[in-house]
Parts: structure tokens; sequence; C-alpha cells
């Protein structure tokens, strides 16, 4: 699918600048990509650990605390009920980690003006700023489910974290972001431990000059990415694991959001000011998955389930996004980020 991206959407070989239709349409066929995931998961969801008889369906949604309940001892009944529930998790962990996704592109909007970097090159850094997520997260995902199964306490930890973070985003909702690059954590060791080239030279994230290699600026901005996102990942990837446990559907959910954040970045570049209030949407939604992490073995005696936190986060985040539309900000040069 990377392939694809690179090959289709980025068929001219120089960089350039993406504008609103192409990043309306690349945004588009992502979310596309990842309904018809969805579909697969809801019809060959049981592929994913391979079951084959009621006692492995039994041993998974048990092992994976999945809510449900099998009605009969028929097979294709319990299995169709099952992969219903993982559909289910599946697209509400992918909405969750979208929506917060919006929050880092806000923070790499900054970085990019921050740091100076020319419009055409965002497309290159952001690229290679994926593949690196995809990695990282692959491997904070399945060591975070490996700790949650072991340690129930950590869950409690993680939903902690992100009650603070969706408090602390709501009371920050209207200071105004800086990003001050000569005090940023990783300038300061890439200027320590590499030879820097002192200005950007093109696309390149690297130089060789008198028979020695140097990064580039440009390398420095793609490790400041990479960096960024492994801080939004402790916040995004636990708030999915309040939706399932299974790690392979946090995955799933995780990497189809990711995929979709290059696109995704050029088209809220061009209408970023709409959306004022979502940073108080996102906060109220951070909060409300703590909540849900903290309380979760009573609200599932209640009877709360996956469909009862689809319909909350969809509520949370229709209700921000209506507000922004219907009351925008009366001054032009108010905060953007609400």
């Amino acid at each position: 699918m990377l392939m694809i991206d690179l090959g289709l959407f980025n068929s001219k070989k120089k960089s350039h600048i993406i504008g609103f239709k192409e990043s309306a349409i690349m945004t588009g066929i992502w979310v596309v990509f990842a309904l018809l995931f969805y579909l697969l998961i809801l019809y060959h969801g049981d592929l994913i650990h391979g079951v084959d008889n009621n006692e492995e369906l039994k041993y998974y949604s048990k092992l994976y605390e999945h809510p449900v309940k099998f009605i009969s001892d028929d097979f294709e009944t319990n299995l169709k009920i099952y992969n219903q529930n993982l559909s289910l998790e599946y697209i509400t962990g992918y909405l969750i980690e979208y929506a917060l996704s919006v929050d880092n592109i806000f923070v790499m909007i900054l970085l990019f003006t921050a740091f100076g970097v020319h419009d055409k090159y965002y497309h290159r850094v952001l690229v290679w700023g994926i593949l690196g997520a995809i990695i990282m997260r692959f491997l904070f995902i399945f060591i975070m489910a490996s700790l949650i199964h072991r340690f129930e306490i950590v869950l409690y930890l993680f939903g902690a974290l992100l009650i603070f973070t969706g408090i602390k985003m709501y009371l920050s909702r209207n200071k105004e972001d800086h990003v001050k690059t000569d005090n940023h954590p990783v300038v300061k060791f890439a200027s320590k431990y590499f030879a820097v080239f002192p200005r950007y030279v093109q696309h390149h994230f690297w130089v060789r000059k008198n028979h020695k290699l140097l990064i580039t600026p440009l390398f420095i901005v793609l490790l400041v990415i990479e960096f960024t996102d492994v801080i939004f990942a402790i916040d995004s990837v636990p708030a999915i694991f309040s939706i399932t446990k299974d790690p392979f559907v946090v995955f799933f959910s995780n990497i189809f959001a990711i995929l979709g954040l290059r696109s995704l970045f050029f088209l809220l570049m061009n209408i970023i000011n709409i959306f004022h209030y979502l940073k108080v949407g996102l906060a109220i939604l951070l909060t409300f998955i703590g909540l849900k992490m903290i309380f979760n073995f009573w609200l599932k005696d209640t009877g709360f389930t996956t469909a009862h936190s689809l319909y909350i986060i969809l509520f949370i985040l229709s209700i921000s996004i209506l507000a922004s539309i219907l009351f925008p900000p009366k001054d032009k040069e108010t905060n953007t980020m609400g």
C-alpha cells in the first residue's frame, strides 16, 4: 500500500507542493482502504488468529477480553458474532487514532514552520517519517500488549495518563504553541553526535563534502518528526487498548490511520482554521477513554459494549466539528487550535 502511495499518488519525480484537491483525493482513498479492511475483518476476522472451532473462539475471546456472548453451539453463528465484534473494535480504534492524529498534525505544521522547511519537501519528510512510525508502533503495540497481559496495573496507569493528557490539553487549548528549534533535545543530540551541514540541500537528507558524509537540517527535521510520533504514540496507542486488548486489531487500526496521515496533513493545512474547537473535543475524548480504561470492569458489568464507545466517540467528534463550523472565531488572528 505504501508502494501504491509512493508510485501512484506521487507520479511526479520532482518534489512539489500538494494542494487541497490532491490531498482530498488521497485522504478519501486511504479512508476507503480502511473501510474495505473493516469489511474484510467483518467477514473473515477469524483469519487473524486462524480460528477453526468453538474452543478456539472462546479461547481468544477470553484471552483478549472480547465482549462477546455466544448464544449457541453452532460454530458459524458464533464465528459471525466474533467477527462482528472484531470489526467493530477495529473501526472504533481507527476512528480514535485518526482523530488523535489531528493534534499530531498541528504539531507537525508548527515544526515545519519553525525549522523553515519548504512546502514542497514536506512530502519527502512525511513519507520517511511514516515508514519509521510503522516500525516503532509495531514494537510499542506488541510490547504494551505483553505488559498489559502480565500486569493489569499497566492499564490503570495508562488510563490515568490519558486523563492527565486530556485535562492538560483542555487547559492549554488557548495557548499559542511555539517551537524553539535550538533547544529541542533531538537537535542538541544530533548536533553533538553527528556532523551537520549548515543549510538545506534541496530534498537531500545527507551530503558528502571533502569525502565526509554530513547530515542536512532536513534529516534533523525527520528525526524530530519521529521523536514527536513516539510522544504521541504514548497517548494514542493506549487509547485503542481501551477498546480492545487484541494487539493485532490495535496494530491494524493504528497502521491504517498512520498510512492516511500524510494526505490528512496536506488536507488540514488548507482547512486548519475551520476546526478550532477540535482540540477541545480531543481533550474530552482522551479524558473519556482514560476513564473507560480505569472503570473498564465496572462498565462491562453494566453492559457497556464497544458499540457504546463508538457512539460516544462519534458524538464528541461530531459536536466539536459542528461547533467549529457554527461558531467560527470572531478574530481571524485567533489561535487556530482553539
